[in-house]
């Protein structure tokens, strides 16, 4: 009896969980629905865009043309911009890999904090990214790992550096080129872009 229990339940999860990826489509047509899925999940994680896009009169940030032509100038025109920050955030997410521009942002922050708050802030930055059983850990190698943690027991403004231009490297070399050529990118600039239908 608990044997049956206990399979009945985990058809009862599976199912749940096709449903949450499918939503709402047959399981053997799961895999034929995984780009039309990928789409809209897509459009869930950044539904903000859209209307600000559409309509100049919402509370949203507009973006213009201007500025999303120039994140494809580089990773540090893109990271210089606050929405910029956000749909990269989101792309990342798709590819789960936030954990890489959440890295760069607490460094950026930890840059600007005041000295008898480095301690704390260093802690954090360490047990959330850096250490091997973190839960966002950060693609990094052991020698630098092991540098960092000895740098931040006694943190200055530049403990983390190493470890953030190696993060920012890698976004920029492989994030970074595959979301200016995804969907994301594109149906953005296309958005804003007036006629430029085919």
């Amino acid at each position: 009896m608990p044997g049956f229990f206990f399979s009945h339940n985990m058809t009862e999860l599976n199912g749940k969980e096709d449903c949450k990826l499918a939503e709402g489509k047959i399981h053997k047509k799961k895999q034929k629905s995984f780009g039309a899925d990928l789409k809209n999940y897509l459009k869930c994680m950044v539904p903000h865009l859209e209307p600000g896009i559409k309509t100049s009169n919402t509370k949203n940030v507009m973006l213009s043309t201007e500025e999303v032509i120039q994140w494809s100038q580089s990773l540090e025109k893109l990271l210089a911009s606050q929405s910029g920050q956000g749909v990269f955030r989101e792309f990342l997410k798709s590819e789960f890999s936030e954990e890489n521009i959440e890295f760069w942002l607490a460094c950026e922050d930890y840059k600007k904090t005041k000295s008898d708050h480095l301690h704390g802030k260093a802690e954090r930055i360490y047990e959330e990214f850096v250490q091997s059983d973190a839960i966002k850990q950060i693609n990094i190698d052991y020698q630098m790992r092991e540098a960092t943690a000895k740098r931040a027991q006694d943190p200055t403004h530049t403990s983390f550096d190493e470890a953030q231009k190696t993060v920012y490297t890698l976004m920029e070399r492989d994030s970074y080129p595959r979301f200016l050529k995804s969907k994301t990118y594109l149906n953005l600039l296309n958005q804003l872009q007036p006629n430029t239908s085919k």
